[in-house]
Protein backbone atom coordinates (compact mmCIF):
# COMPACT_ATOMS: atom_id res chain seq x y z
CA UNK A 1 0.00 0.00 0.00
CA UNK A 2 1.69 3.60 -1.33
CA UNK A 3 0.08 6.29 -0.85
CA UNK A 4 0.44 9.96 -2.91
CA UNK A 5 1.39 11.65 1.12
CA UNK A 6 4.06 8.72 1.47
CA UNK A 7 6.18 10.72 -1.00
CA UNK A 8 7.21 14.50 -1.13
CA UNK A 9 8.36 14.33 -4.51
CA UNK A 10 4.65 12.41 -5.51
CA UNK A 11 2.60 14.86 -3.42
CA UNK A 12 4.42 17.79 -5.18
CA UNK A 13 3.95 16.09 -8.86
CA UNK A 14 0.66 15.23 -8.13
CA UNK A 15 -0.76 17.73 -6.83
CA UNK A 16 -1.64 20.05 -9.95
CA UNK A 17 -3.57 17.45 -10.98
CA UNK A 18 -6.02 17.00 -7.66
CA UNK A 19 -6.44 20.59 -7.90
CA UNK A 20 -7.05 20.29 -11.42
CA UNK A 21 -9.48 17.45 -10.95
CA UNK A 22 -11.16 18.78 -8.09
CA UNK A 23 -11.67 22.20 -9.79
CA UNK A 24 -13.56 20.04 -13.02
CA UNK A 25 -15.90 18.18 -10.48
CA UNK A 26 -17.18 21.78 -8.91
CA UNK A 27 -17.24 23.12 -12.03
CA UNK A 28 -20.81 20.90 -11.80
CA UNK A 29 -21.97 22.61 -9.82
CA UNK A 30 -21.39 20.54 -6.53
CA UNK A 31 -22.26 21.77 -3.38
CA UNK A 32 -19.69 23.67 -1.37
CA UNK A 33 -20.96 23.45 2.25
CA UNK A 34 -18.92 20.17 3.37
CA UNK A 35 -16.69 17.82 1.78
CA UNK A 36 -16.32 14.15 3.57
CA UNK A 37 -12.68 13.13 3.52
CA UNK A 38 -11.66 9.24 3.98
CA UNK A 39 -8.55 9.22 6.23
CA UNK A 40 -8.17 11.60 9.25
CA UNK A 41 -4.44 11.54 9.31
CA UNK A 42 -2.06 12.61 6.52
CA UNK A 43 -5.06 12.96 3.95
CA UNK A 44 -7.26 14.70 5.93
CA UNK A 45 -4.53 17.56 6.51
CA UNK A 46 -3.45 17.23 3.12
CA UNK A 47 -7.06 18.01 1.76
CA UNK A 48 -7.89 20.40 4.44
CA UNK A 49 -4.23 22.45 3.68
CA UNK A 50 -5.37 22.37 0.13
CA UNK A 51 -9.35 23.64 0.92
CA UNK A 52 -7.83 26.58 3.15
CA UNK A 53 -5.93 27.48 -0.26
CA UNK A 54 -8.52 27.24 -2.83
CA UNK A 55 -11.54 27.81 -0.54
CA UNK A 56 -13.32 25.03 -1.93
CA UNK A 57 -16.11 23.87 0.38
CA UNK A 58 -17.03 25.62 3.82
CA UNK A 59 -16.17 22.31 6.06
CA UNK A 60 -14.16 19.24 5.63
CA UNK A 61 -15.05 16.01 7.46
CA UNK A 62 -12.57 13.58 8.37
CA UNK A 63 -13.85 10.09 8.27
CA UNK A 64 -11.58 6.65 9.13
CA UNK A 65 -11.09 4.98 5.65
CA UNK A 66 -13.20 1.89 5.05
CA UNK A 67 -10.10 -0.03 4.47
CA UNK A 68 -8.45 1.06 8.08
CA UNK A 69 -12.24 0.06 10.08
CA UNK A 70 -12.42 -3.54 8.37
CA UNK A 71 -8.99 -4.01 8.91
CA UNK A 72 -8.65 -2.93 12.36
CA UNK A 73 -11.23 -2.44 13.96
CA UNK A 74 -13.91 -4.51 12.12
CA UNK A 75 -15.50 -5.30 16.26
CA UNK A 76 -16.28 -1.39 15.94
CA UNK A 77 -18.01 -1.05 12.44
CA UNK A 78 -21.90 -0.35 13.68
CA UNK A 79 -19.99 2.28 15.58
CA UNK A 80 -17.97 3.72 12.49
CA UNK A 81 -21.33 3.15 10.59
CA UNK A 82 -23.50 5.40 13.19
CA UNK A 83 -20.65 7.89 13.25
CA UNK A 84 -20.87 8.16 9.03
CA UNK A 85 -24.72 8.92 9.29
CA UNK A 86 -24.38 11.45 12.29
CA UNK A 87 -21.37 12.95 9.99
CA UNK A 88 -23.78 12.89 7.12
CA UNK A 89 -27.56 14.14 9.10
CA UNK A 90 -25.38 16.62 11.03
CA UNK A 91 -23.98 18.04 8.09
CA UNK A 92 -27.61 18.90 6.35
CA UNK A 93 -28.92 20.72 8.78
Amino acid sequence: NYNYYDSAALTKAVTPFMVQCMQQQLDFGLNREVVYVFGTGKNFAFVDALNAKHKWFKKVVPLEHPRYIMQYKARLKQDYITKYLEAFNTASL
